[in-house]
């Protein structure tokens, strides 16, 4: 048998893998070249999948910041010259933190008129702190005053001055004005005490302000945290003036 004769016969089989149906002619025609497979698109799933852990991570980071600052915008003149209507400012409600030692204990049986114990990591609101709290009257509304007056002081309002136990309260940040209290408010009639867990609070406009003088002295659970920082407008920008007293020189201390 002859080497052309064994061509014919297997040009005549089945096609081979690798090639293509010979010609007439009975040669072999190549395979054109397949172009490479594409890589799967993205599945939606996963999209969706990073697009909701993305929006979580954001929400977690979110309410992380708003537990420990917040911001407001004052509306009034009742804190002038100190802060102007139209300022935003940021509060620290970290400085505040607070919770009630005794909390746990009352789920146990016997224990539910256990008094609380409340404990401040920190420290608790010190006389010349301006803070922002829930109006004790509205809660809905928030209020920015000063402290005063702590707890278990007396407050008293005479000849256009503050007396803390008996003792003048240095004031410059009100720049030389004078602190009544009108007919009707509870410090007219005399000196007031500060019950426990509550403060005394005025604004720096006492010519214009509702506050302790007119609704009594303001919870402590009310207050939201201390004004931090004045952000806008940005010539304003700047920590919130604190004034630190220098006790006891300044207040004497209650019995």
């Amino acid at each position: 048998m002859d080497e052309t004769q064994l061509r014919r016969e297997y040009s005549n089989s089945p096609t081979a893998p690798g090639t293509s149906p010979g010609a007439p002619d009975g040669t072999w025609q190549p395979i054109p070249e397949v172009s490479p497979v594409s890589d799967p698109p993205i599945r939606v799933r996963g999209v969706v999948r990073e697009l909701l852990e993305t929006a979580l991570f954001i929400l977690l980071v979110f309410f992380i910041v708003r537990g420990i600052v917040q911001n407001f915008k004052i509306e009034g003149s009742s804190m002038e010259p100190t802060l102007h209507t139209g300022q935003y400012i940021l509060v620290n409600k970290l400085v505040y933190f607070h919770f009630d030692l005794n909390a746990p204990l009352r789920l146990f049986p016997g224990q539910e008129d256990l008094p609380p114990r409340i404990i401040y990591p920190f420290h608790q609101p010190r006389r010349g702190d301006i803070v922002v709290f829930e109006y004790p009257r509205d809660v809905s509304k928030d209020y920015i005053k000063r402290v005063i007056g702590l707890p278990g002081e007396t407050i008293e309002i005479r000849d256009g001055k503050v007396f803390v136990n008996g003792v003048e309260l240095e004031q410059p940040y009100l720049e030389g004005a004078a602190t009544y209290c009108v007919a009707g408010y509870p410090c007219h009639s005399g000196p007031v005490t500060v019950p426990e867990g509550q403060v005394f609070v005025m604004g720096d406009n006492r010519a214009n302000s509702s506050d302790s003088r007119e609704w009594n002295a303001l919870p402590l659970d009310r207050i939201v945290g201390q004004a931090w920082v004045i952000y806008y407008p940005v010539s304003d920008w700047g920590l919130v003036p604190h004034y630190e007293y220098d006790a006891p020189s300044t207040v004497a201390q209650s019995p």
